[in-house]
């Protein structure tokens, strides 16, 4: 029962990372400031998003600890659709955690509107039915 709990927790928190994401995307245009968010905003709710499978899968008695282990994990069950944008999702994640400059947050604005959001917004609706059902 615990375990059932603390990925639903978990799913709020992701929820409400992923919906100011949203808000975040439907910009049209960025400012330096406006990019530097967005960045930061995905970071975030990149990092719930592998929590909450974690969780979710291990109330599942699924044991699974590193975040490339959950995203495994999470495609084998079907929690997840696209395992390989996943993967480079997390490498992509890391590699923006450690080195900013412009050009680089550029690149990273336009991968995370047309490629790494939908893949967010797929785990979003997969986990809200789980919450809700």
């Amino acid at each position: 029962m615990e375990k059932d709990i603390r990925w639903k927790q978990r799913f709020q928190n992701f929820e409400k990372a992923f919906l100011f994401l949203k808000k975040a995307t439907e910009l049209g245009a960025y400012d330096e400031l406006q990019g530097a968010g967005l960045v930061q905003s995905f970071e975030f709710t990149f990092e719930l998003s592998w929590k909450t499978l974690k969780d979710y899968l291990q109330q599942q008695g699924l044991e699974v600890q590193f975040p490339r282990d959950v995203i495994k994990q999470s495609f084998a069950t079907q929690l997840i659709e696209d395992g390989a944008h996943w993967i480079q999702m997390l490498d992509k994640r890391n590699e923006l955690t450690h080195t900013y400059n412009q050009e680089q947050a550029q690149r990273a604005i336009k991968l995370i509107k047309e490629q790494y959001f939908p893949l967010l917004e797929q785990v979003y609706r997969t986990l809200k039915n789980l919450c809700l059902g």
